[in-house]
Formats: structure tokens, sequence, C-alpha cells
């Protein structure tokens, strides 16, 4: 592999994010048990996330207007203003969330700094996103911050376009087959895929995914056997 930049998603390749999702989701399954059980309420919300996609993008806030709409939804437009509040809440308490980071992080970007060009390419609120990479410490070691609002294709393309580099010079390292690898293996790029505990149901790929430039690890710090 002749690479010169190696891409790091953030949420759950350098920092825990997903299970701070899915304890939300259970307090609100929880505040509407009375209305639905607890798996078509899980249902009706992922129905609600995807469909605000378009309008909200990623992240908490996205997240937290989509809790409220489908509460409304399957209250039958009866919830009170208190229920709502506690909705609200649940989302403070994430975005109060300290960060983090996984095992062997730093190690890694310590090592890959000296010979490459480190970059964090991740989707999501802005300023959330700007705010845990703060709290990380771990900016210092990025030569660049790209914080999208899409991982598809195009996004890939434009962000190589801007680093000035052939794709076959470029690999991404990620836990989402769907937005870390397999974009980038489309237009030629390399991938490092490290599987998380817990995946968010849109992001999950079912079928498997074989590729030439594709490199499975366990953990981020096998990264280095190859690197």
């Amino acid at each position: 592999m002749n690479l010169k930049v190696i891409a790091f998603d953030a949420d759950d390749t350098l920092w825990h994010n997903e299970h701070f999702y899915k304890e939300t989701e259970d307090k609100f399954k929880d505040l509407l048990i009375d209305y639905m059980p607890g798996h078509y309420i899980s249902k009706e919300l992922l129905k609600t996330e995807i469909q605000n996609l378009p309008l909200y993008g990623y992240g908490i806030k996205s997240f937290t207007l989509s809790m409220i709409e489908t509460a409304v939804k399957i209250s039958g437009k009866t919830i009170g203003g208190n229920d709502i509040d506690k909705i609200i809440s649940f989302a403070k308490q994430m975005l109060n969330q300290p960060v983090e980071i996984l095992e062997n992080v730093e190690e890694v970007l310590k090592n890959l700094q000296a010979k490459y060009r480190l970059v964090m390419a991740t989707k999501g609120d802005l300023l959330d996103q700007e705010r845990k990479l703060k709290k990380s410490g771990l900016e210092k070691y990025f030569h660049h911050i790209e914080i999208m609002s899409e991982k598809k294709e195009a996004d890939y393309d434009k962000l190589i376009h801007h680093l000035d580099i052939d794709p076959v010079n470029f690999a991404m390292v990620g836990n989402s087959l769907k937005s870390d690898i397999l974009p980038v293996l489309e237009i030629g790029g390399h991938a490092f895929h490290i599987p998380y505990h817990v995946t968010w149901d849109h992001e999950v790929i079912k079928h498997k995914v074989e590729h030439e430039n594709l490199t499975r690890l366990n953990k981020l710090i096998e990264i280095l056997n190859y690197l």
C-alpha cells in the first residue's frame, strides 16, 4: 500500500458513542411503554430518524427531534409537556457525557503521525463533533478535520481532492461498513474495518463484504502490523 493519508472515523472508532444512544433509547421506551411495547417503539423511532435524515442530518439534536416526533405520534398527540421535557433532558445528558477514548487510540495516532498525514473524517452535528474532539485531546494528531453531512462516494471524492492525493494513496479506518468502508473501496481507496460492539440499525450491512483493499481488524492496535 502506497499510502500517504490515513483517515479515521471518530464515533465508535476513536471514542465511544453508539452505546449512549442505545441507553437513551431504552429510557425513551420506558417513558412511552404505556402506549406501545418497547420493540415497536424502537421500530417507530428508527423509521422517524431515517425519514428525518435529509432534514436534520445526524447527531444528538436530530435524534432528539425524532424522539419528540415519535412520542407525539405514538401517543396520538396526547403526550404532556413533562414527558417532552424528560426527552429534552435525555438529550442534554448525552451532550454532557465525557468523551471516552477507545483502547490504544492515542498510541496508534502517535505512531502513525510520524509516517502519514492523519485526517479525522466523521459525520454528524458540527458543534457536537467539535466539542467531542476538543474534549478528547486528540486534535493535535490530525493534519485535517473533516466533519461531513454524509459519507458517500462523492463526499470521499471531495475530501481526497482537497487533500491533493489519488484514492490509491488514501486509507479509511472505521467501524461502519456502510459509511466508512464501502464508499472508500468503491472509489479505489483502502479501508481498515474495526467493528464496534453496538451498531445503529441504519448502518448495518447484512451481506458479506470482500475486497482486496479491505483489511479487517479486531482492535485498532492491530493496524500497526500493516502500517
